[in-house]
């Protein structure tokens, strides 16, 4: 399809992505940190910050402010819920609108929603309907900026895995600072705070993608219904086995073992160390995802997602250690070898699904994975505050324990997912 040359031309009669640098030929480019990189790049890592500081802020101010457990656990669902439930959506608009507009107008209305959070938190919560209708604000938002975020990276940098070990770098380095400011904050009593930082990264990222110089190739045809993109791009999906493969366990686990943690994990260390304490042990989790970005920009295994289903194994440390009462250190360590894992995991699976789809029909493709994977994590974190009052704290972490070992045995046991070979980064 021909290329349109007009970079403002109406999106009903121009169907166009984003697709390769503009600024130079590829071969004078470096490989990663290209001018486009190094914007995005920022950009990516002020809204990672963000991201980073919000669920820790949200259930341990809550917690602290005198909420109960299941206060937190529905925040979190009125916070993923309705990203898992639009994302699909934002990669059609992605498409459409082009992937960097629908990002910049994610990170405005985050922008403007942190701005309400921070008056809510600091002028004092009379209404918990009015905390969950900005979330359900911020989880949209972040629904329509996700499918762009990962289809733009092959668009900034050629060496694809190599940028994607950087971005999971610099969001371990906001995961190790995020929580632990938010953390602290909190304890100071100044949760509110935490949103005016959080918003002022939101801009800084808004002026950032604006400064974005990227190509154009054709994408949906003008006169598309959305339902039949969504439909071309559940057709792509489902094609692809390894895909909708990983999809299908991470739902298991989202629901069993990833949604329940958070905020079981708060309701236990929260009152029996400490906000600041909670917030420290997240911290460890960023900087063992340093250690498995930085490990995963050099380590290119053949077989991408078998070597991130092995690093998978160290993510029941956590839980476990909640469960045998291990000191805070402990359980620190036990969220950096989690961190490592997680670190290496998020590449490889990035780093296949940009390179393994083809460009014009990503951003819905990893909609329709970012849909799966964290569709399920609301239900998790909803139930896990019915589910500890059923059950019992140490059996809901057990289980979790459990599905978190299966998990990754389920995805070295899956041919498909076992047998996927690397694509060589571009010359």
């Amino acid at each position: 399809m021909e290329e349109r040359l007009t970079e403002h031309a109406p999106a009903a009669a121009s169907a166009r992505v984003e697709d390769r640098p503009a600024e130079a030929p590829a071969s004078t480019e470096p490989a990663i940190w290209s001018r486009n990189f190094r914007y995005y790049f920022t950009a990516r890592s002020a809204g990672l910050l963000s991201w980073a500081m919000l669920p820790v802020a949200v259930s341990a101010g809550l917690l602290s402010g005198g909420y109960g457990l299941n206060a937190a656990g529905y925040s979190m669902a009125f916070l993923v819920g309705p990203f898992a439930g639009l994302v699909l959506f934002g990669g059609v608009l992605a498409d459409r609108f082009t992937a960097r507009r629908m990002m910049i107008a994610a990170d405005l209305t985050n922008l403007v929603a942190h701005v309400l959070l921070a008056f809510l938190f600091i002028h004092g919560i009379d209404h918990l309907w009015q905390l969950y209708t900005l979330l359900v604000v911020a989880g949209t938002a972040n629904a329509m900026f996700q499918p762009g975020a990962s289809s733009t990276v092959p668009l900034v940098s050629r060496d694809v895995q190599g940028a994607n070990g950087v971005l999971r770098t610099s969001e371990a380095l906001t995961g190790l600072g995020g929580p632990a400011l938010a953390g602290a904050m909190v304890g100071l009593g100044a949760t509110g705070w935490v949103m005016v930082i959080s918003a002022l990264a939101y801009g800084t990222s808004a002026v950032c993608l604006l400064t974005l110089r990227l190509g154009v190739v054709p994408a949906p045809p003008a006169g598309e219904s959305l339902w039949h993109n969504l439909a071309v791009g559940w057709r792509e999906f489902r094609s692809r086995s390894w895909l909708w493969g990983v999809i299908v366990i991470w739902m298991v686990f989202a629901v069993l073992s990833w949604g329940p943690q958070l905020s079981v994990a708060a309701g236990v260390i929260v009152p029996e160390h400490g906000a600041t304490a909670f917030g420290l042990i997240n911290c460890a989790l960023g900087a063992g995802t340093v250690a498995g970005g930085l490990l995963a920009i050099r380590y290119k295994p053949e077989r991408p997602l078998a070597a991130g289903a092995v690093a998978m194994l160290a993510y029941p440390l956590y839980p476990l250690g909640i469960v045998l009462d291990w000191s805070v250190w402990l359980l620190a360590a036990a969220q950096f070898a989690v961190g490592v894992g997680i670190g290496v995991w998020g590449v490889m699976w990035a780093t296949s699904v940009q390179t393994q789809v083809p460009g014009e029909v990503l951003n819905r493709v990893h909609a329709y994975e970012v849909a799966g994977s964290v569709g399920m994590y609301p239900i998790g974190s909803a139930l896990a505050g019915p589910a500890v009052g059923a059950f019992g704290t140490d059996r809901v972490l057990q289980v979790g324990v459990v599905v978190a070992l299966c998990t990754a045995a389920a995805l070295l046991l899956t041919r498909p997912i076992r047998s996927l070979r690397r694509v060589p980064a571009q010359a």
